[in-house]
């Protein structure tokens, strides 16, 4: 009794150790949310109970942690947004954290954190309900952090009935690699599959992560390749977490008692081996040995080398079936970054019947639906500054002008229209001389003068004079300097308005 005793106490003293070095060594928020009460579809029961588990787990690990539950679209928004701002106040030395246990779904190749509140009839409605997964790693890429985790157990099955023949199953992939540094997204099982809710008190994958978790001096990337073998283990193969990594800095939930600073260094760089170098280090091991192996690496090339030396059932079919799902996840990401007719059609000739097919022909009638662009003023819109403002084309099929704004130029097939000069009165040639003087006369002779009559009085209204007014094109805006100016304006196109 002693001796348990006794180790208790050690272990208590290694946490303390490793959170005391933590916090002096960066500051540590988690968002952690669960949400079970959805209000149109079956509640979730487990959830709830995991999002009170890893607030206990992070809390005791160092973390801040901020905790939510059964979240409106508005609600979800908000804490989100009020955590980034906890994160930037904190400092660019701040690791945040959000595990998030609820439903997820993909519409259109986009992964969606569904709110308790959704109902949606048609898959158009996910977007204007849901809260969108690139907007909420966006609005963390937004403030200085030092790495930001995001822990999603939201793989579950699609429970709306409107919407669930037509999406496609689970989270689509989504490579962390491709954005900013310094992040690590895990998955409750492999994108393009369903995670189970689990029939104990909290997930198969909240329980795996609050086991390696609580490990003191486990590096994240070991902690996951635990998290993975005990998963699939627990669900007969039916699930495997899956994670992408861009950290350059190494992190540990619990640091090590001995260890002199937290997460300190940079993060040591894993080597990749082929397929042929995986073959010779599975080869001859037992089948369960070399499946646990393979799972907990979660590399295509590790799987690969082991469905060419491994058949037997249940470990090769299910690595056969991880394999195919896998590499049928990265085409349809391919396809959707590209985003192309060519790009969905290739992916229908190679998968013509899979669960994402529904997609990829709606998306393709999008494509081919959407209005065009004149090639000339596409190229033109493509050559000027972005701030500029864009082309408006001139024809009428693009959108109404108006000739006010426009100076018009001639053409050179156009013929320039003829000026008329005022007639010039022709000038006689011989013009009539002038008079002479009439001669002088005499002072003593008399002179009649004839005066002009008296102006004739007028009695109307009063003539106001007009000063004349000249109309100019000009550059600004508004009325002054005796003239009009127009400036510039937009105009609808059949986009909308601009390019």
């Amino acid at each position: 009794m002693f001796r348990h005793a006794l180790r208790a106490a050690l272990v208590a003293g290694g946490l303390l150790a490793g959170l005391s070095s933590a916090m002096a060594e960066s500051s540590r928020l988690a968002l952690v949310i669960g949400q079970s009460a959805y209000r149109s579809v079956t509640p979730l029961p487990n959830p709830a109970n995991d999002a009170k588990a890893m607030a206990k787990m992070l809390g005791e690990a160092g973390f801040d942690v901020t905790t939510a539950a059964d979240l409106s679209q508005r609600d979800l928004n908000r804490e989100v947004g009020d955590f980034a701002a906890k994160v930037a106040s904190k400092g660019p030395d701040t690791v945040a954290l959000v595990f998030y246990a609820g439903h997820g779904l993909q519409i259109d190749g986009e992964n969606y954190l569904v709110p308790v509140d959704v109902d949606p009839r048609r898959e158009a409605d996910i977007p204007l309900q849901a809260v969108r997964l690139n907007d909420l790693l966006n609005t963390l890429n937004s403030v200085p952090s030092r790495m930001r985790i995001l822990l999603l157990d939201a793989c579950r099955n699609n429970p709306f009935p409107a919407i669930n023949q037509s999406a496609g199953r689970g989270l689509a992939l989504l490579d962390t690699k491709s954005g900013a540094p310094g992040t690590f997204l895990s998955y409750s099982t492999s994108p393009g599959a369903e995670a189970e809710d689990g029939s104990g008190a909290n997930s198969p994958y909240t329980t795996a992560l609050l086991q390696a978790a609580r490990e003191p001096g486990l590096p994240i990337e070991e902690a996951f390749k635990r998290v993975r073998v005990a998963v699939n283990k627990a669900t007969e193969g039916r699930q495997t977490p899956w994670d992408s990594s861009s950290l350059t800095e190494d992190f540990r939930f619990v640091v090590a008692a001995d260890a002199s600073a937290a997460n300190a260094g940079p993060r040591p760089v894993a080597v990749k081996r082929s397929v042929d170098e995986w073959k010779r280090s599975l080869q001859g091991k037992p089948i369960e040995a070399a499946n646990e192996i393979i799972v907990g690496d979660g590399s295509v090339e590790a799987y690969e080398a082991f469905v060419t030396l491994y058949t037997a059932a249940p470990y090769g079919p299910q690595a056969r079936q991880w394999l195919d799902l896998h590499n049928r996840m990265a085409a349809w990401n391919e396809a959707v970054l590209i985003n192309t007719v060519a790009s969905y059609q290739g992916f229908l000739d190679r998968y013509p019947d899979s669960d994402l097919t529904p997609t990829a022909r709606k998306l393709i009638e999008r494509l081919r639906n959407r209005p065009v662009v004149p090639p000339v003023v596409a190229a033109a819109n493509a050559a000027i500054p972005a701030a500029a403002p864009a082309i408006i084309p001139t024809n009428a099929a693009a959108g109404p002008t108006c000739p006010c704004s426009q100076t018009p130029t001639p053409r050179k097939s156009e013929t320039p229209k003829r000026v008329e000069e005022k007639p010039v009165r022709k000038r006689d040639e011989d013009p009539p001389k002038r008079a002479s003087r009439p001669p002088r006369r005499d002072p003593g002779d008399d002179v009649v003068v004839y005066a002009p009559p008296p102006p004739r009085e007028y009695y109307g209204p009063p003539v106001r004079v007009v000063p004349p007014v000249s109309i100019g094109v000009g550059i600004g805006g508004g009325y002054g300097g005796g003239g009009y100016s127009r400036g510039p304006q937009s105009y609808p196109t059949r986009r909308g308005y601009g390019y």
